[in-house]
């Protein structure tokens, strides 16, 4: 039986070649086409990116998940603990809600990208999904598109948190922590942080989702997907 064509964008003539060799059919098992590993894999982090930005997209997405809501780093969350004892308890609980609102505003933005880069996989990719560990979906977003999604959430998140008048006093108390070591220097202006766990918080709810798909792949109700992941 002929096997599909695997087709990807920009797929030069050696990636064409290496798929159709035998070292490609075995790491594949011998038992899937390029074809139908494409599909599966592109279904399956097509579903985790939706779903994981529909979940955090939303109000409450990271506030209300205690596995992704941002808190103040470190030492600037202990010391905020002992404000309460002073009146500002308030305040600090506000700058803790802008931060976390931003993230939420902030995710919407990665679907595009994140499916961007489905309709980039390649064969290599494929395969090392396929046989990857429970997180090779995450893994493979996280390296495609970590930075630019850092460059779309930034300003987002900066808009957010400017509104907040504790924004800059924490900048200033981190900037001054950080060179005491008693924060880490990319925790210390809170645009930063705020979109470093934002991005953060979105790997990791693809990898739940990527987690559910191996875990029961027939569940997901897609013959393509039970066919690929459940090997």
């Amino acid at each position: 039986m002929k096997r599909r064509q695997f087709t990807t964008a920009g797929s030069s003539l050696l990636v064409w070649g290496w798929a159709h060799s035998p070292a490609a059919h075995a790491a594949l098992g011998g038992l899937l086409s390029e074809g139908d590993a494409s599909l599966g894999v592109k279904t399956a982090l097509e579903r985790g990116a939706v779903a994981a930005v529909g979940l955090l997209g939303q109000t409450d997405g990271f506030l209300k998940n205690p596995k992704v809501m941002i808190p103040l780093p470190g030492f600037l969350n202990d010391a905020a603990k002992l404000l309460k004892f002073t009146g500002q308890q308030k305040k600090v609980d506000e700058l803790v809600m802008a931060m976390n609102r931003a993230a939420e505003a902030a995710v919407p933005e990665a679907k595009a990208l994140l499916l961007d880069a489905v309709k980039s996989l390649s064969v290599a990719d494929a395969v090392k999904i396929v046989r990857g560990n429970d997180t090779s979906v995450t893994q493979y977003f996280s390296t495609k598109t970590r930075a630019p999604l850092g460059e779309r959430f930034l300003p987002i998140v900066t808009t957010a948190t400017e509104k907040v008048s504790l924004a800059d006093k924490y900048n200033a108390v981190a900037g001054k922590a950080s060179g005491l070591g008693l924060v880490k220097k990319e925790d210390a202006n809170i645009q930063s942080y705020v979109t470093r766990k934002a991005l953060d918080g979105l790997y990791w709810m693809i990898g739940e989702e990527e987690k559910k798909i191996r875990k029961d792949p027939v569940g997901t109700g897609s013959d393509i997907l039970s066919k690929v992941f459940g090997r």
